[in-house]
């Protein structure tokens, strides 16, 4: 299991969780257990680069997203490629991924897409 987080840095756990799923600068890959795997700069197509984040993810081995907001197309593309999503607002990485390891947030669904891209 590998699970993604957009991140602000390569400040590890500590690391403010990104505001936006697909524009961050960093993700933070962590195992089950809450240990850093990797930290990856974003190359996706949002920042210049080439395949739409989910891609990347999934590229580098995601199969759980714990992230603030994302849009329909995200949310759409996760469940294609089999990431399974779950949003939550919080600040850090370390305070995301407990709450997701204790239970405390649920898979995302439609109701979870932001409002700015509802339309």
């Amino acid at each position: 299991m590998k699970i993604a987080i957009p991140t602000n840095g390569r400040k590890g756990l500590s690391d403010a969780v990104a505001e936006h799923f697909g524009r961050c600068n960093t993700y933070t890959f962590l195992d089950e257990d809450g240990n850093i795997i990797e930290i990856i700069a974003n190359t996706s197509e949002h920042m210049g680069g080439t395949g739409l984040p989910p891609e990347f993810m999934k590229k580098h081995g995601a199969n759980i997203l714990l992230c603030k907001e994302l849009g329909i197309r995200a949310l759409n593309l996760c469940k294609q490629l089999e990431i399974d999503v779950y949003v939550y607002q919080t600040e850090t990485v370390k305070e995301i991924f407990e709450m997701w390891k204790n239970n405390k947030i649920k898979k995302a669904n439609l109701n979870d897409v932001c409002e700015e891209h509802k339309i």
